[in-house]
């Protein structure tokens, strides 16, 4: 069984910095594409960014230039540094990993959910 724990959200003021991590666990093979997705309230849950296996990564334009996305393969891991946060970053950040757990078996995983909250 695959189990993913984020960590890092809280509330921060405008123009603040957030570091959320989302580290997997369980019977892991190996992990492909990681990413990080956001939910407003009243709004659709949408990409934030993601990163390849091999280290590509894109964002939504929201967010390009304030936000990065990187990968420790090591510890099963990936981050999203958050600056220059504003208030319509506020949302619920939910982490999804495409992960291999067997030769033939590789599945979609989410995270529980962190809440990021940006003051104005």
């Amino acid at each position: 069984q695959v189990r993913l724990v984020e960590s890092g959200g809280g509330l921060v003021q405008a123009g603040g910095s957030l570091r959320l991590s989302c580290a997997a666990s369980g019977s892991i093979r190996n992990i492909d594409t990681m990413g990080w997705y956001r939910q407003a309230p009243e709004k659709e849950r949408e990409l934030v960014a993601q990163i390849t296996s091999g280290g590509s990564t894109n964002y939504a334009d929201s967010v390009k230039g304030r936000f990065t996305i990187s990968r420790d393969n090591a510890k099963n891991t990936v981050y999203l540094q958050m600056n220059s946060l504003k208030p319509e970053d506020t949302a619920v950040y939910y982490c999804r990993e495409r992960i291999r757990i067997s030769t033939f078996r590789i599945g979609d995983y989410w995270g529980q959910g962190t809440q990021v909250t940006v003051s104005s």
